[in-house]
């Protein structure tokens, strides 16, 4: 330690390189909701939302996803409530990123793995099998992601990270959703919000 203070100090730069953090295997979205859902739309949408937030990590790293996997449960934790959990692997035609083909795919999964009778309390979507692009041999017959596709998320990644909050989303992504996380203890953005900033009062 002495000795790499000394060389900093006569000019020598001993910063080590970082190395680059390697690509994850495994994508995972999962929340609780902000209260307990009964019916199947509300889930949808809920998973139609984390799918959204899997896939930009997806392309973010350039990856592509030939299976999902899709769950949801209830408390586990009140022994008093009716207790289920199940989930589904759904395995895609080709490795994709496209959003549009992986939320489809999510949402329809849940027909199999959805009772009713139960309060559902969280529900998860899982990417698994990835691969880097140019990185894995495709099947000469077998089907494979179309170009436009690659194009039209490029789009979509811009528009967001341009204007932030996901201004385009899949229609089955609501706004403002009613069993969204709840905020109420959240703290304050006091460095990143002009509205949240600390008020002082001088006398």
């Amino acid at each position: 330690m002495i000795e790499k203070t000394a060389r900093e100090l006569a000019g020598t730069p001993c910063l080590e390189l970082d190395e680059p953090y390697p690509p994850k295997q495994e994508i995972c979205c999962s929340r609780m909701f902000g209260k307990r859902l009964k019916d199947l739309p509300s889930i949808k949408e809920a998973v139609a939302t984390y799918m959204m937030r899997a896939s930009e990590k997806l392309r973010a790293q350039h990856s592509l996803c030939k299976k999902i996997r899709v769950s949801t449960r209830t408390v586990m934790f009140n022994p008093e409530a009716a207790k289920y959990a199940n989930g589904v692997v759904v395995d895609l035609p080709y490795p994709t990123d496209d959003v549009r083909l992986l939320t489809k795919a999510a949402v329809d999964a849940l027909d199999w793995v959805f009772r009713p009778g139960f309060n559902y309390s969280k529900a998860e979507v899982l990417l698994l099998n990835l691969f880097q692009k140019g990185k894995y041999t495709d099947d000469l017959f077998a089907a494979a992601q179309p170009g436009e596709a690659s194009k039209v998320m490029a789009v979509l990644d811009e528009i967001n990270g341009r204007w932030g909050r996901r201004p385009l989303r899949a229609a089955s992504v609501p706004l403002n959703p009613d069993w969204g996380m709840r905020r109420e203890m959240m703290s304050q953005s006091y460095t990143t919000r002009l509205n949240e900033l600390l008020t002082v009062s001088c006398k």
